[in-house]
């Protein structure tokens, strides 16, 4: 090194440069970006290239760079980025880099920078080989763009990447293509949806490959509508799915869904054998009773008293169960497990069942029942209940300890599951719930003194999805944090809970929960010299929505139908009588019926009836208009006011 440090002093300045690689040149500077694509948008997807080789039945490449544009603080998420792998996914690379406003290079990711953490690294119920590489490039100070580049290897060809550049609000996108090459003998089937006019797919074939390609370009930020489906309903996307497809030396095929499900039927047959002790505990329980439906019933309470849920997530093991046997011992097993072992017990116990794959999330949308693929991620239970006077199929859900018994809810309710059936799959629906099934029925008294103040109390059923919060409230909370929740949502100016209670409704056709408060209201309704201001409907009033800006996008969607039943009664203190009563209000449109009525009683009180049924649908946007005023005039209704009168001692 010494005898080196002459021969650098000797050198010219340009010579001691060229010594050095030059730097990147600038690329992705924000002035690039058209001025229209910025507005509105919190980030702006500069590029999402991505290619998807399938190889065989059995193995597929994904390829993707992406570069994003984060324009402020809000779009910061879109600064890291994480890729999942597992026994059947491998990475086989995650690149990076980071440059400023003006496209100069900041940094370079790192190999020590790439973190990688198990699905299961921060506890849980979890059995898992579902692993993620995640890389933050996140700056200080926006704007900036990052630029990520992997490539994955999947073994796992049930599934094939979905592209949708545009999965999330206030994203614009700037370019976007997508091209997939398959063999000849392996077509590729994919469904387009939502893409702009003119956008066509370009297919071309060169000796035994053929290629189909996609790109987008020049899409503004979206903005989540009030009362609108999801964005991923919205949004330009093409869906991808085999034909034919392998995963681990298990051939299928699911251009229908009865071979789709003809292939997961097969791949757990013969895993519902029990041991012969709890065949014979099975044949004890149901002793005495051939109806089927109690026979089911039993069998599942005693299913919610022995087992708990643990998530399998180990190559195969994502769609093969567990044996029966092994939850029977262990005690545990995830949704397949505990469905195919409630299955198994079913069985002992006289009682056929189907194991169903469903997709499962709180008022989900439902599947695209014209594109047979896998689109599911959640297995329940069938019951069909033909004889013994049942004539309504049952449904269980097998992963909780304190489900009600046949019940769905929101969580799997008002959807298409895939039955497995040793003749293949088929679609069939799970039940539905409506207004006559989703309702909150709400009584209260409200007792008012002579100086302003007031007591309250009040008692509130709510069933089916309406109670499904609630449920989890009532079961995975303790009192003092459902009180909290409780509180912190009461819509009242001033008041304090005297009593608090939350408790399973006695037993109906559909589950309930039943709330009970009290409360002291300060300063409720204060005189007005000789009147005095009242609106009676404490804890139900509906807001109005904001006015919509600019033309309306999305349709109108509404997700679920609910029944709000309230009556409030008005104990008025002595001296006082009701001098004005506000007009009964009727409406009946195409988004929903609500009512309300106000009467004056012989016994001196005044009752306050209001009922309100919401529809569940998808109506075009032009709807909204409608669905506003029918919001605003409720929202009128709701803060009418009773005028009490104090009359001469």
């Amino acid at each position: 090194m010494k005898a080196l440090l002459p021969l650098l002093a000797a050198l010219p300045l340009s010579g001691l440069l060229s010594l050095h690689p030059a730097a990147p040149a600038p690329k992705y500077a924000v002035e690039e970006i058209p001025a229209a694509l910025r507005e509105g948008a919190h980030a702006v997807l500069r590029a999402d290239d991505e290619v998807v080789t399938v190889k065989s039945a059995g193995r597929l490449v994904h390829t993707v760079h992406r570069v994003i544009t984060v324009l402020d603080a809000a779009g910061d998420d879109f600064g890291r980025h994480a890729v999942s792998y597992d026994a059947l996914n491998t990475i086989n690379y995650l690149r990076g880099a980071v440059y400023d406003a003006n496209g100069r290079q900041l940094h370079q990711l790192r190999a020590a920078e790439i973190h990688d953490q198990g699905l299961g690294d921060a506890g849980g119920s979890f059995m898992t080989d579902v692993r993620m590489r995640y890389a933050d490039l996140r700056q200080p100070q926006a704007p900036y763009t990052v630029e990520f580049d992997y490539e994955v290897v999947s073994d796992n060809t049930l599934f094939y990447p979905d592209w949708q550049p545009q999965g999330e609000e206030g994203l614009a996108v700037q370019a976007a293509t997508l091209r997939v090459t398959t063999p000849t003998a392996l077509p590729l089937r994919y469904q387009e949806r939502q893409l702009p006019t003119g956008t066509a797919v370009a297919h071309t074939s060169a000796g035994s490959q053929e290629t189909y390609a996609w790109q987008l370009a020049n899409l503004p930020a979206v903005d989540e509508e009030e009362a609108a489906p999801p964005l991923a309903d919205l949004t330009p996307a093409v869906v991808l799915a085999p034909g034919t497809f392998e995963v681990q030396g298990h051939k299928g095929s699911c251009t229908t869904w009865q071979g789709l499900g003809q292939w997961s039927y097969e791949l757990n047959a013969g895993r519902d054998q029990l041991p012969p002790a709890t065949t014979a505990k099975v044949a004890a329980l149901v002793s005495g009773t051939a109806d089927p439906r109690v026979r089911a019933q039993r069998v599942y309470e005693m299913l919610q008293g022995s087992t708990r849920y643990i998530s399998v997530q180990l190559g195969l093991g994502g769609w093969q169960t567990f044996p029966a046997s092994a939850v029977a011992g262990n005690g545990y097993g995830d949704c397949k497990a505990l469905s195919n072992y409630t299955k198994a017990l079913l069985a002992a116990a006289g009682v056929p069942s189907y194991v169903a794959l469903v997709g499962s999330g709180t008022d989900r949308t439902d599947l695209h029942a014209d594109f047979p693929s896998s689109q599911f991620d959640h297995a329940i239970l069938c019951v069909p209940m033909a004889k013994g006077g049942h004539p309504d199929t049952l449904w269980l859900e097998c992963t909780s300890q304190t489900e009600a018994f046949g019940y769905m809810g929101g969580f799997t309710g008002n959807r298409h599951a895939l039955l497995l059936t040793p003749e293949g799959g088929k679609l069939v629906a799970t039940p539905r719930y409506g207004a006559a099934e989703n309702r909150r029925e709400r009584r209260i008294d409200l007792f008012l003194d002579a100086v302003g103040g007031a007591t309250a109390t009040a008692r509130t059923l709510r069933t089916g999805q309406e109670q499904d919060l609630y449920a989890q409230l009532l079961h995975g909370l303790g009192t003092v944090e459902q009180k909290k929740y409780v509180t912190d949502r009461l819509k009242l100016p001033t008041f304090t809970l005297t009593r608090f209670n939350l408790a399973a409704a006695p037993a109906g056709p559909l589950p309930g929960v039943v709330e009970t408060l009290g409360l002291a209201l300060p300063a409720f309704a204060m005189p007005s010299g000789k009147r005095v201001f009242i609106n009676p409907n404490l804890l139900s009033r509906l807001p109005a929505l904001p006015a919509q800006v600019g033309e309306r996008q999305a349709a109108l969607w509404m997700a679920r139908a609910s029944l709000h039943a309230d009556t409030v009664r008005l104990h008025l203190p002595a001296g006082f009588r009701a001098e004005t009563l506000p007009p009964a209000v009727q409406l009946s449109t195409a988004y929903g019926i609500y009512a309300s009525q106000y009467t004056a009683l012989p016994d001196g009180t005044v009752q306050y009836i209001r009922r309100l049924e919401l529809k569940r649908g998808r109506m075009p946007r032009t709807a909204y208009a409608g669905y506003l005023d029918f919001r605003r005039k409720i929202s009128s209704a709701d803060k009418a006011q009773v005028v009490l009168l104090k009359t001469e001692s």
